[in-house]
């Protein structure tokens, strides 16, 4: 039968039918990915074929992986030279951050954009916590929310806390799955709550059985808003590492910079000091943010670092 990873913990899976049946899986024999080293061969959100081990007691084997229409990767942070898979079949990536309290910087939410385009991943930038922000604070979120907007990415201010912006935020989550990643502390659960609130809860009481002892925010899970909005929660990310990409590839996915691809004098440019570079000069005429430019600057370094 065919059925969909809504929760991983490791070596085991729960996975949900077409009928709405769960099953607690296990996966039988390797699989692999493209040639890359991943330490969770299945991610939330795939689509597997499982055989039931015994009638009636939900558990069941997972034969074969049903091929995915994409997947969110990073860097694993257990394993040096593996990647973890976010999640697979996603419509799009949610990236929840806050300018205070803690702050994500600039240079995450770069980050976390390149990775969604190098996946092809329509992604979304919103901000949480504006109940906590002056007019001062409120007027700088609107600003990158506009920087944003310009070069293709919806922006979104938000409080949680005081249910603002939600309704609106609810629209752009409808009939859609959608992977929601931030820093601890940025309020993903809280969000998750709102959104899902049956979801949530009775999935908090059974996660405190099953998993006692352990944090439970470990693991990634999908909750529904309704049948057709799926969201993806992941573990608070301290740290987004890219997957492996030639330097002169990392432009490609700052779509500012994408559009004057071919354009520059030599097709090899990496878009720091060669002559004749079009993206140098649409920077220097203020076409190009300079925080984006020097987030571009700081991925191109670690991946000369790493070589």
């Amino acid at each position: 039968m065919k059925g969909q990873v809504i929760k991983s913990t490791g070596s085991w899976y729960e996975v949900k039918n077409e009928e709405g049946r769960i099953f607690r899986s296990r996966l039988r024999g390797k699989f692999k990915l493209d040639g890359i080293k991943i330490n969770n061969p299945i991610a939330v959100g795939d689509w597997v074929v499982i055989e039931e081990e015994e009638k009636g007691d939900k558990s069941a084997v997972i034969k074969e992986i049903i091929p995915r229409t994409n997947y969110v990767i990073r860097k694993s942070t257990r394993k040096t030279g593996f990647s973890h898979i976010l999640a697979a079949n996603v419509d799009q990536a949610l990236l929840l951050a806050t300018v205070t309290f803690p702050k994500t910087s600039l240079g995450f939410i770069d980050r976390f954009l390149v990775s969604a385009e190098s996946f092809r991943i329509p992604a979304l930038v919103v901000f949480n916590k504006k109940d906590l922000l002056n007019d001062q604070g409120i007027e700088f979120c609107h600003e990158l929310i506009n920087m944003y907007e310009q070069i293709g990415y919806k922006g979104h201010l938000i409080s949680v806390l005081e249910d603002e912006g939600i309704e609106s935020l609810k629209l752009l989550l409808k009939d859609k799955t959608t992977l929601i990643a931030g820093h601890s502390g940025v309020g993903k659960s809280t969000l998750l709550n709102v959104l899902a609130p049956h979801q949530t809860q009775k999935t908090g009481e059974v996660s405190s059985y099953a998993n006692k002892g352990t944090h439970t925010t470990t693991f990634a899970e999908m909750f529904e808003m309704d049948e057709s909005t799926k969201l993806i929660d992941t573990p608070g990310i301290k740290e987004l590492g890219l997957v492996d990409m030639e330097a002169s590839e990392i432009s490609h996915y700052f779509p500012e910079m994408r559009a004057f691809l071919g354009e520059c004098k030599f097709n090899n440019c990496l878009h720091t000091n060669e002559p004749g570079c079009k993206v140098l000069d649409a920077f220097e005429a203020g076409e190009i943010e300079s925080s984006r430019y020097h987030s571009y600057l700081s991925i191109l370094e670690d991946y000369d670092n790493r070589r």
